[in-house]
């Protein structure tokens, strides 16, 4: 179903978590955009909160998330108790309001923390904001997973977890400093199921070594084991912005028309296994809230991907952590030591964003109605020359409505990025669109 068009796919674009991009983000907006942006927050009004623990046991070569080697106690400790002091100052800033409907635990590696000080962290959060009704997911890396964190998870009413698997295949995992045998990521899922709580999957193709041979048995092992969610992303090597790649020869690589065909080969695997493609690089079994959200036209697009979370509002909580505001954008500071100090001043961490134009909401609407729904109407927005995707059979244009056909799932992002006036012709700063 899918063509080849290596023109379209030459210019690396964002994944459009967010418009604008990070890449906009500033200094000019910081802390004082932050608390003002709490203060304003209506009383009913849906809270995601999402918290970031950026430490890992095991560096993996591939990663490009901001997180650090959990070789010390003392830090791990000073980080979750500063973490505590960020949750507490924004949930006095914010004095009841708003609802919790959902909580994301991410990273790095959650589970890099001992379980105890994982368990008080969760704790604190209840004491502080109202979280009942909320829907829990946790990140976790099976290698560092045991019975007492699955029961950990299981008494604290966790809905979801992802498991970072990426490939089992042995060869391609000692490529990226990640080993990780099958048996151990069978265990997991089937601890997870007794205790009752879904699991995703994040993959990945075009690593170093791997044969189009090596992800289908990878997709073969994922689809028997059969977790709710599948994330197939596409690896993206930018030692250049992540060095920590550099341990990855470029050589051993696929090339874009090989990375093309995984990602082809990919979708069409998991498709007809049974999974529900959702964007362009989720799969969702049919009865999961995910796939549901994409049937009926409310999936959404944020700082954690495809989600069915419908609230606005996002508060990223920890070094890095991202906030959304239907008008702001505002990131944390990134470096966990500064991070600590200024929790320790007892001032918001906000350091840089963005704040978002009426021209940037209504561009990014757009942008997130074609990634998730596959159309949009342009509205008052200026349309863009989207000739050749027209020509070529990806995209249909009739009046101020766009829509992409079935063949345009891998040039999602490219159409996308259409609509961005932000995006250089020469940007180095994103990955490609396959």
């Amino acid at each position: 179903m899918w063509t080849y068009h290596p023109d379209l796919l030459a210019r690396p674009v964002p994944r459009y978590t967010s418009y604008p991009t990070a890449a906009q983000f500033g200094d000019a907006v910081g802390a004082p955009a932050m608390a003002d942006r709490l203060d304003r927050v209506a009383a009913d009004a849906p809270l995601s909160l999402y918290l970031h623990i950026p430490y890992c046991h095991d560096i993996c070569w591939y990663c490009g998330c901001n997180t650090g080697a959990a070789n010390k106690a003392h830090r791990l400790s000073a980080y979750v108790e500063a973490l505590e002091r960020e949750i507490a100052l924004v949930a006095a800033r914010l004095n009841g309001r708003g609802r919790v409907t959902r909580i994301a635990f991410g990273g790095g590696s959650p589970n890099a923390l001992p379980l105890v000080d994982f368990i008080r962290l969760f704790h604190h959060l209840t004491l502080c904001f109202d979280v009942r009704d909320a829907q829990v997911s946790v990140e976790l890396d099976p290698r560092r997973l045991d019975g007492s964190w699955i029961a950990a998870m299981a008494a604290a009413g966790v809905d979801r977890v992802n498991l970072g698997v990426q490939t089992f295949t042995p060869a391609v995992q000692a490529k990226i400093g990640r080993i990780q045998p099958l048996e151990m990521v069978e265990r997991a899922v089937e601890g997870f199921a007794r205790a009752g709580i879904a699991t995703g999957f994040d993959l990945m193709y075009g690593l170093p070594g791997q044969t189009m041979d090596d992800l289908a048995a990878t997709l073969a092992a994922s689809i028997a084991l059969a977790p709710a969610r599948i994330a197939l992303f596409g690896y993206a090597h930018m030692p250049r912005l992540l060095p920590r790649q550099a341990r990855i020869a470029d050589a051993d690589l696929p090339d874009l028309a090989t990375r093309f065909a995984m990602a082809a080969q990919g979708h069409d695997q998991l498709v007809a296994a049974g999974y529900q493609p959702i964007g362009f690089d989720h799969f969702a079994l049919p009865g999961d809230s995910m796939a549901v959200a994409a049937r009926e036209g409310r999936l959404r697009r944020n700082f954690q991907g495809f989600t069915d979370d419908d609230a606005d509002i996002v508060i990223g909580l920890g070094a890095s952590a991202i906030s959304a505001f239907p008008d702001l954008l505002v990131q944390n500071e990134k470096r966990a030591g500064v991070y600590r100090d200024q929790m320790a001043a007892g001032v918001l961490p906000a350091v840089r964003g963005v704040a978002r134009t009426g021209d940037d909401r209504r561009r990014g609407r757009i942008i997130e109605a074609l990634l998730c729904r596959g159309e949009a109407h342009v509205g008052a927005v200026p349309m863009p020359d989207l000739s050749r995707f027209v020509a070529l059979g990806l995209v249909r244009c009739t009046g101020d409505h766009v829509r992409l056909t079935p063949a345009a799932r891998p040039y999602a992002r490219s159409v996308a990025a259409c609509f961005d006036p932000y995006l250089q012709p020469a940007e180095h700063r994103f990955s490609h669109a396959i």
